[in-house]
This record gives structure tokens, sequence and C-alpha cells, in this order.
């Protein structure tokens, strides 16, 4: 592994700075999801239109992930992190003045630059470690970030409670100046290899996107993460209509998938690289698989409480964690030289595929149905994920990218 010095800007960066700036980028997007109806009030619209700054954050992000990694490619990781963090600084000041719906959907637009920390982290660990190694130190990255998810939340309906929906802008202001100030004095660059020009690297795309392994892990990817944002587009209505829960503790339910996923990449991070990458993507997704079918089961046999349906999530969660690392691991292993833009490409796919999925999954619930289509869709994605690894395990093995890892 590359040696690595903590707060030594000509060194490598330490895990504690890539847990940092990836998990800012998961706080940035949850924070203040229990003060939205506060919002709401505050500025005088519907709850429907203040969603916009979920859904329009998730599609924006989408886009901008393909423009994240091929900046790092041509000017390094450690500029295209800074940059992006200066915009979410500026953005967050908007957000915590704005005093109308369109300034705050502008600022809040622009705070999906800070998606360059979960992008670049992936990118950054290829840069540093071979691909085995590389699945190893995702988990536990992806494990350190996936706790702000669990707390953020709970952080910022506090803070809501205590001072009003803006303390949840502000408190996101000091923690990102506090990221930008461990950024500039830990993440030494790690690109050795850039682009000479935009044109040159986009030149290099097509042996990119031509990779049959590339499309591989993104599919696996896309999937795997697909029956996450299905759970989140759905849970809500079985927890909220369904089941009557109050907000508080149909929020406590989500600890559920959230620890699995924990867990799972606790132990990709400690065996990815003794077992290898494709047997922790298969053995994931099989988990991902007995996740979905166990509530279906439970469904099936008269069984429709809370813990019938939320706790067999950890499972999913789990088999999550388990994938991912060494999927992404792979996603920018395909072609080593552009990590950034495979990372970005990628990244854009799954979470287009993402959101396309949870929509669809809350759009087919309904009291009459039940909590069926929405497991139905999880399992789908978990067949998906399996036949992708079906496909990339007998994909051409003569591909440069088997090159680029001797």
């Amino acid at each position: 592994m590359t040696d690595t010095r903590f707060l030594d800007r000509r060194s490598p960066p330490h895990i504690v700075t890539l847990v940092a700036i990836a998990g800012l980028s998961a706080l940035t997007m949850n924070i203040f999801l229990p003060s939205l109806p506060s919002m709401a009030k505050d500025l005088g619209v519907s709850y429907g239109t203040i969603q916009i700054l979920i859904s329009g954050y998730i599609a924006v992000t989408a886009l901008i992930q393909i423009v994240i990694g091929p900046l790092s490619d041509r000017f390094g990781r450690r500029p295209t992190v800074i940059g992006s963090l200066v915009i979410l600084l500026l953005a967050t000041l908007v957000c915590m003045v704005a005093t109308d719906i369109y300034t705050l959907v502008a600022a809040r637009m622009l705070q999906t630059a800070v998606v360059t920390g979960i992008v670049l982290s992936r990118a950054i660990v290829r840069d540093m470690v071979p691909m085995e190694e590389a699945a190893s130190m995702i988990g536990y990255v992806t494990m350190g970030m996936t706790i702000v998810p669990m707390i953020g939340p709970t952080i910022g309906g506090v803070l809501g409670d205590a001072f009003g929906w803006r303390a949840n802008f502000v408190a996101l202001f000091i923690l990102a100046a506090l990221v930008l100030a461990l950024v500039a004095a830990d993440l030494g660059e790690t690109n050795h290899n850039r682009s000479a020009s935009f044109s040159a690297q986009f030149k290099a795309w097509p042996g990119l996107l031509a990779s049959p392994q590339f499309w591989g892990y993104t599919a696996v990817v896309t999937f795997t993460s697909g029956a996450f944002f299905a759970f989140l587009g759905g849970a809500p209505f079985v927890g909220a209509t369904l089941m009557e829960m109050s907000p508080s503790t149909l929020g406590l339910q989500f600890i559920f998938i959230a620890a699995g996923y924990m867990v799972g990449n606790y132990l990709s991070g400690r065996y990815a690289r003794r077992f290898g990458t494709f047997a922790m993507m298969l053995a994931g997704t099989i988990m991902l698989i007995a996740g979905t079918l166990l509530p279906i089961l439970f469904l099936l046999a008269g069984a429709s409480s809370a813990l019938a349906f939320f706790g067999p999530q950890v499972i999913v969660g789990f088999g999550n964690g388990l994938t991912l690392p060494s999927a992404n691991a792979g996603v920018v292993s395909v072609k080593p030289h552009l990590a950034g833009s495979a990372s970005g490409l990628s990244g854009a796919i799954a979470m287009g595929g993402g959101a396309a999925t949870s929509v669809y999954a809350s759009a087919i619930l309904s009291v009459q149905t039940g909590a069926m289509p929405l497991l139905l869709v999880m399992l789908a994605c978990g067949v998906l994920a399996i036949a992708a690894l079906l496909f990339l395990h007998y994909a051409d093995k003569s591909d440069s990218w088997r090159d680029d890892e001797r």
C-alpha cells in the first residue's frame, strides 16, 4: 500500500480524510430531511414543492458525476475536491439566508458539487492501491461514511426543533469548512498520470465504454443500489400509510438497512483481499435476494408486522455492503488512467437508475396492493444483479483491463 502520512499534503490522503469527504456528501443529502415540513411552511409552498430539494438534488447529482471524473483526470484529484468544497460552502451560505423557494432551490442544486467526495474517494483509493486492496479500502471508507446517514437526520431534527431549519445549513457550513481545512492539510495529489487535455481524455472514453467489464461492474452497482433506492422510495408509504407509524418511529426503521450496510462494508474491508472481488459480489447479491425473499414469505404467510417487513432489511443492507465496495473497485480498475471518469460515469448511471427505481417503487404502491410490489421490485433488482455478475464472469478475459492490472 502507498505510504501515507496524516496531515502531510506531500503524501496520499489518510483514510480519515477520505471518510470525511465521502461522509460530508452523505450528510449534505439528508441532514435537513426532518425539517422539510417546516421549510415548506416558512417559505409558503406545498410539501410537494419543497420535495424538489431532494428529487432535483438526485437528478443533478447524477449529471454532475459525469463532469467530476474528467475534471479530476485532467487537473488532479486535489484541486477538484478543494474546488467542490468551496462551491459547497458558498451554496450553503446562500441556503442559510434564502427567503424564497427559488433562491433555495438554486443554491441547493449548487450543493451537488459535494458529490465529488464520493466519486473521487473511490478514484483516489484506486490511484493508491491495486484492485483487490482497493475493494478492501473502499469498504472501510464506505463503512465510515455509512454512519452519517444513520445519525444525520436525527441531528438535523434536533437542530430544527431547537433553532429552526436554517440551523441545519449553519451546521453543514461549519462541517464543510472543517473538512476543507482537513483536505488542504492532508490530501496529497494521487493522480500522477493526468490527461493532456479534455479532448485527449474524451478520445480515450470509447475504450472505456467498449469494455464489457465496465458495463458489467456498472450493472452490478446499478441493480444492487437500485434495491436500496426502491426501498427508500417505497418504505415511507409502507410505514406511514400501511402501518400508520409516526415519523419518529418510521425513522428508526431505517436503522436496520443502514446497520446491515455498515457491517457488510466492514467485512468487505476485512476480507476482500483474501477472497477476491467476485466472491464478495456473489455473496452480497445472494444476501440481497435472501433479504427480499424473507419478507415476501412472511407476507404470504400472513405476517404483516413492522418487524416482518423492516427486520429483514438488515440482510439487504448487509448484501449491499458486501457487493458495492468490490463492484466500485472493479469500475475504477477497468482503465486505471481513467479512474475518475469511470467512477463518475458509473456513479451517474447508478444514481439515475436508482432514482428511476425509487420513483417507480413509490408509484406502484397503494393500500390495496400492500407492500408486495415494493418487495418484488427489490427482488427483481437482486436477480438482475446476479445476471450482471454472470455476464461479468464470462466476459472476454483478454480485455485490456487485465493488462492494466498486471
